[in-house]
Formats: structure tokens, C-alpha cells, sequence
């Protein structure tokens, strides 16, 4: 298999110092965070505030690697990590559907991250709900 690479384009500051002060899912949560930009991709931030939903992509640098198997919350099965939202899997990639709250210079503040402080940020996108949300099967 091929190598491959990933560079932080920006690191999250949040209120959530260790794992238990995260919240389950940032959806489910009102607070705020801060993502800041790396000066060398300010670039991407344009046009970024036309998007009240973006899609925040982590590395979840603090989660173990090895695990295989978790048992989430609320359930007492236990299940394969590609079928949890488990931040322990073998590659801690985070996904968080987030509210663009404000953009100045190189700081976005939004709200429903659940990543802690100093989770480094390797993407983002718009969310466009025609395009992200499957159609409702019919009743």
C-alpha cells in the first residue's frame, strides 16, 4: 500500500482539556470552539462564511491505535470500531458536523466540536445537506 501523509492545517483550542470533559458528540453540545488556521492556508478561509455547516476533520492524536473493538454508550454489545463513532480506532480520524459561528483572520469560532484542546485539524468542508443527508425511504 501505498504511503501516505497528512498535514495539520490548523489545531483546535477548546475547553475540553482531557477526554472525559468532551462532550459524546459535539452535537449534542452547545459549546464553542476555536479553530485556528495555519498562516500558509489563510487562503482557504475565503468565502468559508458563506457555509453556516462545515464539516471538521481530526486527528484524534491522544486515541489509542490498537483497538479493534468498543462497546458504545448505552449499548451493552460490543461492535467493530468502523461500526462506532469510537475515537480509538486504528486510524483516529474525527468527523464533527459543526455551526460556523463567526470567521476572524485565521480564527473560526463554532459551535458542536468535540474535539480537546490542541486536536489538530487536517480538513474542512461545507456541508450541503442535498448532497450529505441521504433521502428519507418511503413510508
Amino acid at each position: 500500500m501505498q504511503e501516505m501523509e497528512l498535514t495539520p492545517v490548523g489545531v483546535v483550542r477548546s475547553p475540553y482539556r482531557k477526554r472525559g470533559d468532551a462532550p459524546r458528540q459535539g452535537r449534542l453540545s452547545p459549546g464553542e470552539s476555536i479553530i485556528e488556521i495555519r498562516p500558509e492556508y489563510g487562503e482557504c478561509l475565503r468565502d468559508i462564511a458563506d457555509h453556516p455547516h462545515l464539516l471538521v476533520f481530526t486527528w484524534f492524536h491522544r486515541s489509542r491505535r490498537d483497538v479493534l473493538i468498543a462497546t458504545p454508550p448505552g449499548s451493552a454489545k460490543e461492535h467493530g470500531v468502523f461500526a462506532t463513532r469510537s475515537p480509538e480506532r486504528p486510524n483516529p480520524l474525527g468527523l464533527c458536523l459543526v455551526d460556523l459561528v463567526k470567521v476572524e483572520g485565521l480564527r473560526m469560532t463554532v459551535r458542536g466540536l468535540d474535539a480537546l484542546d490542541g486536536t489538530p485539524v487536517v480538513d474542512i468542508k461545507p456541508f450541503f445537506r442535498d448532497l450529505d443527508c441521504p433521502p428519507l425511504p418511503a413510508l
